[in-house]
């Protein structure tokens, strides 16, 4: 049985459900994406709230990736630049009012 949780994200409030025995990992999930939401709203070049939820949830994704063998560092550029080309990709969309 699930039941809900209410949570804050960059000041808003959430009503997420969750499976019994899960509430501390969607709250130490809910934390991260707040700390990364908060530090990507105060470096200060952005402000739309998608914007900054596009970003924080591809910086997770991105810090949480399996490490790469030692050796591999012209993979971590390559892996690199298509971060970049997808987060140019994702601000000319949002600018357009569509993501795809």
């Amino acid at each position: 049985m699930s039941r809900q949780v209410e949570v804050q994200i960059m000041g808003q409030s959430y009503l997420l459900a969750l499976p019994e025995g899960a509430e501390q990992r969607l709250l130490d999930a809910v934390a991260q994406v707040d700390q990364a939401m908060v530090r990507i709203r105060n470096g200060g070049k952005l402000k739309a709230r998608d914007r900054i939820a596009v970003l924080a949830a591809l910086n997770i994704a991105f810090d949480g990736a399996a490490p790469q063998p030692s050796g591999a560092l012209e993979a971590d550029r390559s892996q690199s630049q298509r971060v970049a080309t997808l987060v140019q990709r994702l601000d000319r969309a949002l600018d357009d009012g569509q993501l795809l």
